[in-house]
């Protein structure tokens, strides 16, 4: 169980983000606030709704989950039109923030919500692939499959197949976890590779595996809880695809293990602890601990794996959740963002991931860790 005071730490820190945020202006988007562009449809607000639903269900809290539907409410109009997406962007990133459409929905029985989450299913059937058959990460990586591409359109992609088209594509979102674990998968750590490009023709990737070069800790907290997720949402009766992505699940916790630290926590390039320019990272870390908290729960991890997701998520609270001098809660140790190609050398290196920006109360780390944080109170049910 967690101890009183760090419950009420963290549901201060909770209750400070929502006081400061709003659809238009959320305190924990740091990317729309260091370009100074107004807010749009994403997935990292997409992510941190998804948190907040989460303590919605945990607490009964309707000032949550009316937070959570005016901020959904602020891009998808009476019509079901999602405002300031685009289909055709074809960025597999936008897919994610619609799997809270299905919870609204249900609560809601407004069909507009259907028909938003129609509007972002319509984005796959046009979505570029891989000849093996993955969706590009996005139009301008063309050919490229990054794992946090897995997270966000298959946890999705399978919920809208069971529900809604009578489980036709199921088996294309368990194909394109199958060629990941085949593609990007490294055979002696078992760790995966952060992206892979099947043309082999972007600077970072390899000539031979047409992979990155390093191990980066959120693409993998993404894949973590991609397949969690997408394992949540299966229907029953594909049991050996479900089989296969908890056995995915296990063995990718089994190889991340030797890698944590005695801090419980793990490092923003994993197997690295020892470089110089290392650090403990708090958005990976977290994306790992909720994995292996909901895996658990579930049933899809053995209880023994229980103090390896607790061990993660006490050390990001021990670590990085402090007070400033203004006696505001923050979270930090987050890595503002981390790609491979575009615009900067973004070439996969070791330079490169500790060459990104640091900071804190940013949603990429917060929203995870919040989900964590409900798993770590489900245990207590």
């Amino acid at each position: 169980m967690m101890d009183n005071k760090t419950n009420e730490k963290i549901r201060a820190y909770f209750e400070y983000l929502l006081d400061n945020s709003t659809a238009a202006a959320p305190m924990w988007n740091k990317e729309r606030i260091l370009y100074g562009v107004p807010n749009k449809w994403n997935y990292i607000d997409g992510c941190m709704i998804t948190a907040v639903l989460a303590l919605y269900e945990m607490t009964g809290e309707e000032r949550y989950f009316q937070f959570a539907k005016d901020f959904v409410d602020f891009f998808v109009k009476e019509d079901g039109h999602i405002e300031t997406y685009n289909v055709k962007e074809h960025n597999i990133d936008n897919v994610n923030a619609a799997r809270n459409l299905f919870y609204i929905y249900d609560k809601t029985g407004d069909e507009k919500y259907k028909t938003a989450i129609t509007q972002v299913r319509s984005q796959l059937d046009t979505m570029p692939r891989t000849k093996e058959g993955n969706f590009w990460h996005k139009n301008i990586y063309p050919w490229q499959v990054w794992l946090d591409g897995l997270y966000m359109a298959q946890p999705f992609y399978m919920q809208y197949e069971t529900r809604f088209n009578h489980m036709e594509n199921c088996l294309d979102s368990i194909h394109q976890f199958e060629n990941v674990v085949r593609l990007m998968k490294d055979p002696k750590t078992g760790l995966y590779y952060h992206g892979y490009d099947e043309s082999r023709e972007m600077y970072w990737a390899d000539k031979e595996t047409g992979c990155s070069p390093n191990f980066w800790v959120r693409a993998l907290g993404w894949f973590c809880m991609a397949l969690v997720d997408t394992a949540s949402v299966i229907d029953e009766s594909l049991y050996y695809e479900f089989r296969f992505l908890t056995k995915t699940l296990e063995e990718l916790v089994d190889a991340l293990q030797p890698y944590q630290d005695k801090s419980g926590m793990f490092w923003q390039v994993v197997d690295r602890a020892d470089a110089e320019g290392n650090y403990l990272e708090t958005s990976g870390t977290a994306l790992i601990a909720c994995a292996i908290l909901k895996g658990v729960r579930l049933g899809y991890l053995p209880k023994k794996y229980e103090k390896i997701g607790l061990d993660a998520f006490n050390g990001i609270v021990d670590k990085y959740l402090t007070i400033d001098d203004d006696g505001n809660l923050n979270l930090g140790g987050i890595c503002l963002v981390a790609g491979l190609g575009g615009p900067t050398k973004r070439d996969g290196s070791l330079e490169y991931y500790f060459s990104e920006p640091v900071v804190s109360n940013e949603a990429k780390g917060v929203a995870p860790f919040l989900l964590a944080y409900t798993e770590v109170l489900r245990r207590g049910q």
